[in-house]
């Protein structure tokens, strides 16, 4: 399976305080990668640098082969990574099609965005009954959907999530989770952040557990469902 980001020993500093001490990860294409762990131990952190929100200190991002560590974000979202951020950061006072709209940005077919919104709408029923409708009137599960639509409207190769189910009612991140494994199989490659270690690892393919700013444990996710110490520490005994 061709790889296509690899994370080697990356760094990233809070003034003081080091976030990422060392972080190495790879993730193969038309897969879905899990990166787990405990608040605080630099998960969105890794996914900022990734995206170009944040720069490292040191280290390489390769993405197809590509160093972009240290990129701007908007040169990444040109090279084809795009991030629906945790806390979904919907334009409240825009309606759900100019949102998605926004996320089409870097298309120059319009051909290609109007394909987008049709992809999206597949995968979204809501959101096309909703299309009119302002973001800041829709349901916090709507607003998800909305934000994980609006990264797809940027053709993206990967699809970087944080915490797409965080404050969801279970059926809704059912829908999420299943909308994920749909994105998957229509070839878009997926990195995820989440507490919600258990739903994630049952659609994942590989996981990685993060722990105080370096990797402690890494497997398939059907291994890592069964370990122990994952078991204990994450799922709940």
């Amino acid at each position: 399976m061709k790889e296509i980001l690899k994370i080697q020993d990356l760094k990233l500093n809070y003034g003081l305080v080091s976030a990422l001490k060392g972080v190495d990860l790879s993730v193969s294409e038309g897969q879905i990668v899990a990166l787990l762990g405990a608040n605080g131990a630099g998960k969105t952190t890794t996914l900022k640098a990734v995206s170009g929100l944040l720069k490292p200190s040191s280290g390489q991002i390769l993405f197809e082969g590509q160093n972009i560590a240290g990129k701007s974000a908007h040169q990444i979202a040109r090279c084809g990574i795009m991030q629906s951020p945790e806390g979904r950061h919907v334009l409240l006072g825009l309606t759900v099609e100019e949102n998605l709209r926004v996320g089409a940005h870097t298309i120059r077919s319009k051909a290609q965005v109007n394909a987008n919104f049709e992809r999206v709408y597949q995968l979204f029923p809501r959101l096309k009954e909703r299309a009119k409708q302002e973001s800041g009137t829709l349901s916090g599960g709507e607003q998800q959907m909305l934000a994980i639509g609006r990264a797809l409207m940027g053709s993206p190769r990967m699809l970087l999530l944080d915490e797409p189910s965080l404050g969801l009612a279970p059926l809704l991140i059912r829908d999420i989770f299943e909308a994920l494994q749909k994105i998957r199989e229509e070839g878009t490659t997926i990195l995820i952040v989440e507490q919600n270690a258990l739903a994630t690892l049952k659609i994942a393919d590989y996981a990685y557990v993060l722990e105080l700013g370096k990797i402690s444990m890494h497997g398939p996710a059907e291994e890592l469902l069964h370990d122990k110490r994952l078991i204990e520490a994450y799922l709940g005994g």
